[in-house]
Formats: structure tokens, C-alpha cells, sequence
């Protein structure tokens, strides 16, 4: 192959669209190619690419397909720009559509690039992940053998995926770890449900969104309707260790707790078309209760659109700790051979103007998480009791799981009824959640809390005063 002449094509057509562009009066995001068309620099790197193209074919010690190394090739590109833009050959963006129907094979975790390192950033509950110890922060230093250090997030998710059954190595490395550890996970199905519901002290409805898939807005309507038949008068929305998903779910969860046309999110990008508002729709009934989100280090990206416009909004009070901080937007552009481009276009911004990319949602009030009496003598059989000490201290700081695993009491005298047994396992949530604990207590005191300050003739208190306890 000449590539030279290649080369020389490329110059051709890119010039003869600029002269056709600039006779047509075309409008300006066309004028945007002219003005960005690849320099003479450009083309002098485009021929020593063709150069070192025609020498790995020419002279690699073995013989190796031209698709390979241009596939390599825009691999490379694409991480030269930053950890989310990526390239998606056809098997892996048939995965990502998949995953985006809530029901995909794998371990049950979601990653990302955290300061160049492969990090998960949530575990899936009751997936095999959460099951074997896999915490939000944790450090994939290794896959099998294979090192992380350079590996896409795309080359680690086909690497984790496999078989329903098979086992698969990562070796972690936590802060609290003197050395790395290695974890065996068996593979299996992974369905997630994206919401359920509880209902505490009579009135206090829980709401657990695990993750932003398509049917997230409906299935939240589900739980607000059964919620609604047991009378509830207040709300809790709890979006920790939830990596986030489609960005038109956070839009239309947020809206069910608006009950106005308000701003919920906007992205700014390089080209007008990728600034985009997205309000709440003043048609849709949203529900008034009196809300407090749940947040943690797992939360990220729709999620933190979901906390910050409430936050902004004044329309509900953040508890937990901050988030992951991931607010930027990827346009996931399918190309002619199966294959797609995940571009990072423009990132989000809340209501107020806040940038949630590497900044995060700081709650309202900031409770680190504690770990119970029962985790700690569970703990105590672990064969590195001191760094399960120094974990529990991290992760009450920023990278937190979140346990709610009720369990019924046994050896009372007489036998329960089934509502009785939904109460103590409701109990034993909230004695292992201290997070959940101080929003039921909030919102417990709620109507005395509207009382006082009505007597008072003082306002409530809005989400611009920030509280930490500990």
C-alpha cells in the first residue's frame, strides 16, 4: 500500500470540502471542520504514522494484520485524551448496550480511572463482587497476571466478563493493605434491580436506587405507589455506591420530586451542540414529601446530577459523605464497521453552576459511615485484624460500602407475626447503618422541627449550611 498517496488523498478531500463549505454558506458547525482541519504539522505526523504502519508490517519479527495495529492505533489515540474517552470494538459495544438493559454476565462491579489507576468504584449488592469483600476505592493492580497499570477500561471489562461459573483472579490493593491481596470471583448472571423500597416508623419511606438503567423511572413510579398505599409523610432517597447509567434516568428521577419546571442539569462542550439544558417537566405530578438523599464515594455521575439539582433546588436535604466526582459526558458514536466511539463532549454542571466533574457533591450534613458491632466480630476472624481496623477508619472517610442486611430475631418466647418480623428486620437495618439511622431520626422530628421554627417565625434551614459529624 502507498501511504503517501494515502496521505496525499486525505489532503485532497479535507481541502476540497473546505472550498465547497465556504461556496454553500453552509452553517457554522460545518464552517467548525474547515476552521479545525488538521494542520501541516497534522499531515507530517499522519505520513510518519503511515511510515511506521508500512514498517511493523514490513519487519515485525512476526507477521501481524493491518487491523490489529490500526485498531492499536486508535486505542492509543483515544487514551491520549482522558481515562473516559475510549474505543468500543464491536463485541465490546454490543456489551455496553447490554448493560444498559440492567442484566449483564460478569462480577458485579462498576470501574473507572481514578489518578491513572483502574479503581471500582462500586461493588453490585448481592453480586459475587460485594459477596467475596469488594469495597468502592479498591485498586485492580492486576487481572489474571496481566497488569492494569496501562489497560483501558474497556480491555479490563472484557477481561473480567466470561463464562457464568468461571473463576477469575484480580489482585487488590487497598490502602489499608501492607501488601496486595488476590480475590477469586466466580462469574455469574448479573441482574440488577434498580430499585426497592422499605417503609420505616409507619410513615418514612426508604427508596434504594442501585443504579440508572432504562427502567429506573419506572420502577422508582412503582415503588412511590406502594410506598403511597402504606401512607407514607416523608422520603428517603438513597443513591450510595451507585455508579450512575443513563443520563435521561437522572433526568426523570429528579423530576419526580419537582413539582415545577426547574433547571435540573446543563452541559457545556466545545461546539454549541453539546450545550444542552434538561428541566423537570411541570406536567409530571412530582411527589412533596420532605426528602433526604443518601450519598457516599460510590455515587457517581448520575447520581450526582440527581443529589446536586436537589441540593440546588432546595428541595432536599444531602446526607452522607461526598461523592465520586465523575461529571463529565460521553457520546457514545457508533462507526461504519460495528464499532463506536465513547468521546468525552462536555461536562455536567448543577443548577447553580457547580462543576461535578472531580469536585463531587459535598453533602449538607456530613456523616461518616461506622461499622457495626456485629461487621466487627466478623471481622475479628480475618487473618489481618490490624488492617481491617485501619479499613474500617478509611472508609468511614470516602470510600464506603453500604450494608443493609436485615435478619429476623430468633428465641422469643412467642411467634411473631409477619408484620412484627418486618419490624425487627427494619430494626437491625438501621442499628447497622448509622447513615440511615440519623435520616430516619431527621426525619422522625420533622413536623416538630416545621412547628419550632414556625413559632419562631424563622426559616428552615436551607442547604447552604454544611454540617460534619462524626
Amino acid at each position: 500500500m502507498n501511504f503517501s498517496l494515502v496521505s496525499k488523498t486525505i489532503r485532497t478531500g479535507l481541502a476540497r470540502l473546505a472550498v465547497v463549505t465556504a461556496l454553500l454558506g453552509l452553517p457554522a458547525q460545518f464552517l467548525q471542520a474547515e476552521e479545525d482541519a488538521p494542520k501541516p504539522d497534522t499531515y507530517n505526523k499522519l505520513k510518519v504514522f503511515s511510515e511506521v504502519l508500512s514498517l511493523i508490517e514490513s519487519n515485525y519479527v512476526e507477521s501481524v494484520g493491518s487491523d490489529t495495529i490500526v485498531d492499536g492505533a486508535i486505542r492509543g489515540m483515544a487514551k491520549a485524551l482522558d481515562p473516559h474517552t475510549s474505543y468500543l470494538p464491536p463485541d465490546s459495544y454490543k456489551e455496553m448496550q447490554v448493560e444498559t438493559t440492567g442484566k449483564f454476565g460478569g462480577l458485579g462491579i462498576e470501574i473507572g480511572i481514578r489518578d491513572g489507576v483502574l479503581t471500582v468504584i462500586s461493588p453490585i449488592e448481592e453480586t459475587p463482587a460485594f459477596k467475596v469483600g469488594i469495597e468502592a476505592g479498591d485498586k485492580i493492580i492486576k487481572i489474571e497476571d496481566e497488569s492494569t497499570l496501562d489497560m483501558t477500561i474497556q480491555d479490563a471489562v472484557s477481561r473480567l466478563r466470561g463464562e457464568t461459573g468461571s473463576p477469575v483472579t484480580i489482585t487488590i490493593f487497598r490502602d489499608s493493605f501492607k501488601v496486595p491481596k488476590e480475590f477469586t470471583i466466580v462469574r455469574a448472571i448479573i441482574e440488577v434491580r434498580s430499585v426497592r423500597h422499605e417503609l420505616y416508623k409507619k410513615d418514612i419511606g426508604y427508596i434504594k436506587i442501585r443504579s440508572f438503567s432504562k427502567n429506573t423511572s419506572a420502577d422508582l413510579d412503582k415503588a412511590l405507589a406502594e410506598l403511597e398505599k402504606k401512607e407514607i409523610s416523608k422520603l428517603i432517597l438513597d443513591l450510595r455506591n451507585n455508579p450512575g447509567g443513563l443520563l435521561s434516568q437522572a433526568v426523570e428521577v429528579t423530576d419526580r420530586f419537582l413539582n415545577q419546571e426547574n433547571l435540573i442539569v446543563y452541559t457545556k462542550g466545545r461546539l454549541d451542540k453539546q450545550n444542552m439544558r434538561f428541566t423537570s417537566d411541570d406536567k409530571v405530578a412530582g411527589v412533596s414529601y420532605p426528602l433526604i438523599v443518601l450519598v457516599n464515594g460510590g455515587s457517581a455521575s448520575a447520581s450526582e446530577i440527581v443529589a446536586g439539582a436537589l441540593q440546588d433546588l432546595n428541595r432536599a436535604i444531602i446526607l452522607g459523605t461526598p461523592t465520586f466526582g465523575k461529571g463529565s459526558v460521553q457520546t457514545i458514536i457508533p462507526l461504519s464497521d460495528g464499532s463506536a466511539l465513547r468521546l468525552t463532549t462536555a461536562r455536567y454542571y448543577t443548577p447553580s453552576g457547580r462543576v461535578i466533574q472531580g469536585n463531587g457533591i459535598v453533602p449538607d450534613i456530613v456523616i461518616e459511615r461506622k461499622v457495626s458491632e456485629g461487621l466487627k466480630e466478623a471481622d475479628e476472624k480475618e487473618k489481618e485484624p490490624e488492617e481491617k481496623t485501619r479499613l474500617r477508619r478509611f472508609l468511614r472517610e470516602k470510600d464506603l460500602k453500604k450494608h443493609l442486611q436485615g435478619k429476623s430475631s430468633i428465641g422469643d418466647v412467642k411467634e411473631k407475626s409477619a408484620e412484627e418480623t418486618e419490624e425487627t428486620s427494619i430494626h437491625e437495618d438501621l442499628l447497622k447503618d448509622n447513615q440511615l439511622q440519623h435520616a430516619v431520626s431527621l426525619l422522625s422530628g420533622w413536623e416538630v422541627m416545621r412547628k419550632v421554627f414556625k413559632n419562631l417565625q424563622v426559616p428552615l434551614p436551607t442547604t447552604d449550611s454544611r454540617i460534619s459529624m462524626h
